[in-house]
């Protein structure tokens, strides 16, 4: 059976750990591996605004030997000029693999279910479970192995951010505390998935209000936009809940003395985070933004090798 990565949750433990093993090599020799040689095409679709994403899958791609083919998603219209299904079926037996970026995770599922490849998930409304690669593979460079290690995400809990924390955090046995308001709470059901992930790697997953109790003694926080993508009309109305959830230095102060600072950018300066703490000596977020190149080529690689059920099939 084809696997697939449409959120963290798909790879077990020991997967992210051969996965984010790989990464670690690839980063030291970027051209070991070249399953795409050929080349082979990968299928990059995009219905959602990028940077960071296109560049480090268009490179990865291309190092591992392979042809990205992206595709502009408001010129495919995939879902309205188009069934997903139908797309799925074109694109499949002319590709080794497809990664899209797009809205509700129904359609990417939908597309799994159709390709017969590997189907990637680069940002649903959500998860983003590459962005939690990238990020583990940074912790552990800059803090040893993440098992044991406190992660905290400020900010939008309901976010897919949020969600990915929440699962890639508990399958790495890191204990895992979302802030936020109320009223942005995490998904429930991801949240009781997370539990369960957790019971099994010795980590743990908490929904946790107040801002500096959740920082108070952590090894990483983490913050994102407050805006997600698609829901910048709102802006001024969503950010007001999340003032007190702003990353500054006076609330990074109750982390570890050696906390490092993570955010998966775009950043909004005097916003979610302080100039000073992006910009400061606790901020690895340039080493983070690398690290999807790595994470990503890792991934593509191992899905390439390993075909079977995923883990919530199994």
């Amino acid at each position: 059976m084809t696997r697939h990565f449409l959120r963290d949750d798909d790879l077990t433990p020991a997967e992210q750990a051969e996965v984010l093993a790989l990464a670690k090599r690839l980063k030291k020799e970027r051209f070991a591996e070249r399953p795409l040689a050929g080349p082979r095409t990968v299928a990059v679709v995009f219905d959602k605004p990028t940077l960071r994403t296109q560049l480090s899958f268009a490179t990865g791609i291309s190092e591992l030997g392979g042809y990205p083919m992206v595709v502009d998603g408001n010129l495919a219209k995939i879902g309205t000029r188009e069934s997903v299904a139908d797309v799925a079926r074109v694109l499949g037996p002319q590709t080794a693999a497809i990664v899209w970026r797009t809205f509700d995770q129904s359609r990417i599922d939908e597309m799994a279910e159709h390709a017969g490849v590997p189907v990637v998930n680069a940002l649903t409304d959500q998860f983003h479970p590459c962005q939690l690669l990238a990020d583990l593979q940074t912790v552990e460079e800059h803090k040893g192995s993440p098992a044991g290690r406190t992660m905290v995400f400020l900010g939008d809990t309901a976010s897919n951010m949020s969600h990915s924390y929440l699962l890639a955090g508990a399958t790495a046995g890191m204990h895992v505390r979302v802030s936020g308001p109320e009223e942005f709470a995490p998904d429930a059901a991801i949240l009781t998935r997370a539990e369960e992930i957790a019971a099994g790697t010795g980590g743990s997953v908490a929904f946790v209000v107040d801002p500096a109790a959740a920082v108070a003694g952590a090894d990483v926080v983490a913050t994102d936009t407050w805006v997600s993508m698609g829901k910048e009309g709102e802006a001024d109305e969503r950010s007001r809940p999340f003032v007190p959830y702003a990353l500054t230095a006076d609330l990074l102060a109750k982390a570890a003395d050696d906390a490092i600072v993570l955010h998966c950018l775009p950043a909004y300066r005097g916003k979610e985070i302080a100039a000073d703490v992006i910009d400061g000596p606790q901020s690895v977020v340039w080493d983070e933004a690398e690290n999807r190149l790595h994470a990503q080529k890792a991934l593509l690689t191992w899905l390439l090798a390993h075909q079977g059920p995923t883990v919530r099939e199994a």
